[in-house]
């Protein structure tokens, strides 16, 4: 899978890795474990993103900086790659202008329908996470270069990506990655997940309860919404990274099969739905918002207030949920 990748790659001198705006646990992983295998043969790498690292992964920093691309002299590398991702309006403005650069650009991600901007990538949609496939390029060049930084960060993403190994994205060779990762790393699944799910700070949790309480079911109880406005994270004094992991409670009301979560940003709401199988195929629900993303997760975003936003969503969605 990645012969010709590995091969191209490591022709260059030296690599800048983007993970995307608004960075989760299997883009952040995928970037550090990427980076550092990029160090270990040879290559010089730095990693950026446009966003800040949500608290909760920040100690992923320890095992290799990311730094903001804009103060970044990026005519100075030879490539650029992109993780999880597959356009790169994904990875912000600056990385928008890559191109322009005229150096080759690579991509590793599952997401379906890539761009066609990259001079080598790896896309499988079958991949649990972009972490998987970071996973199986170790085991195809050298599977003895994981050590326990690179072990950590990549099981990072195949937890935060398959909510626990629940998805049906998890098959026998995503565990099996999984139990190879933590003999190779030399540690137990608790030293990461209490670090993501246990270290939550309290003005996270007053943001959560007000967004409880939000939670409602439209479509004969097929799809229920949650809500984030501004005004909620003025008074908790939370950020947009606080909303992390939000979309799995409206999930989880019963009867339910797709939900979405609203949340203002300036002036337009972000989008993020989740599916609970198949027969909600949020990808195509989301590409009616300038979104997309997989069959059971996808962003997207809706020009206009929240309840114009809200009806508009939830029309589209009903022809599938009700289906």
């Amino acid at each position: 899978m990645f012969k010709s990748f590995i091969s191209k790659i490591l022709s260059h001198q030296k690599v800048a890795v983007f993970s995307h705006v608004r960075p989760d646990g299997d883009c952040l992983g995928a970037q550090i474990a990427l980076s550092l295998w990029l160090q270990k043969n040879g290559i010089e790498v730095a990693a950026y993103n446009e966003d800040s690292i949500p608290g909760n992964m920040r100690w992923l920093l320890e095992y290799f900086p990311i730094d903001d691309p804009a103060n970044a002299n990026l005519d100075s590398f030879d490539a650029f790659v992109v993780v999880d991702g597959n356009a790169l309006h994904r990875f912000g403005d600056t990385a928008e202008t890559l191109p322009e650069f005229e150096k080759p650009i690579y991509m590793v991600d599952h997401h379906p329908d890539p761009d066609d901007v990259f001079e080598e990538f790896v896309s499988s949609v079958e991949a649990s996470s972009t972490c998987e496939l970071i996973y199986r390029l170790y085991a195809e060049h050298k599977p003895q270069q994981i050590d326990e930084k690179a072990a950590k960060a990549m099981y990072l993403g195949l937890v935060t990506d398959t909510a626990s190994f629940q998805f049906n994205s998890v098959k026998p060779d995503t565990l099996q990655a999984a139990g190879d990762l933590l003999e190779r790393g030399g540690f137990t699944p608790d030293e990461v997940v209490e670090k993501i799910y246990s270290s939550r700070p309290l003005r996270q949790l007053k943001l959560l309860s007000l967004a409880l309480e939000t939670i409602e079911v439209h479509a004969e109880g097929t799809i229920s919404t949650i809500v984030i406005t501004q005004d909620m994270l003025k008074k908790t004094g939370c950020t947009k990274e606080d909303t992390e992991g939000f979309v799995q409670y409206p999930m989880s009301v019963e009867g339910v099969k797709a939900c979405v979560l609203f949340q203002q940003q300036d002036e337009r709401i972000k989008l993020s739905l989740r599916s609970k199988s198949d027969d909600v195929d949020v990808n195509q629900w989301a590409l009616n918002f300038n979104g997309g993303g997989h069959k059971r997760a996808a962003g997207a975003w809706f020009e206009g207030d929240l309840e114009e936003a809200i009806e508009a969503v939830i029309k589209v969605g009903q022809k599938q949920a009700l289906a």
